[in-house]
């Protein structure tokens, strides 16, 4: 059975993401960049930043309303949009 332009989308995740709207900043050797946090679990998250801003292949994510700090690499990239895994 083929899926047509009404079925959901397929889910290709491996952990479910929450959706959450969480304020963070993207720490690199020689800037803090603000981001807001989308979606997360515990091993990634989407983040946006501003258009236009370039970030790093790998950073450190800062995130205040969880008072944490995770390593991150970007995993993927869309506009605005980065999917990140976080460690």
């Amino acid at each position: 059975m083929s899926s047509g332009p009404d079925d959901p989308p397929i889910e290709r995740r491996s952990h479910l993401r929450s959706a959450v709207l969480k304020d963070g900043t993207i720490i690199t050797e020689d800037a803090a960049i603000r981001c807001s946090i989308r979606n997360q679990h515990a091993h990634g998250a989407e983040l946006r930043v501003d258009p236009g801003v370039v970030i790093p292949e790998r950073f450190v994510l800062h995130i205040p309303a969880d008072d944490a700090r995770y390593r991150a690499v970007v995993r993927w990239r869309k506009n605005e949009r980065l999917g990140v895994q976080i460690y």
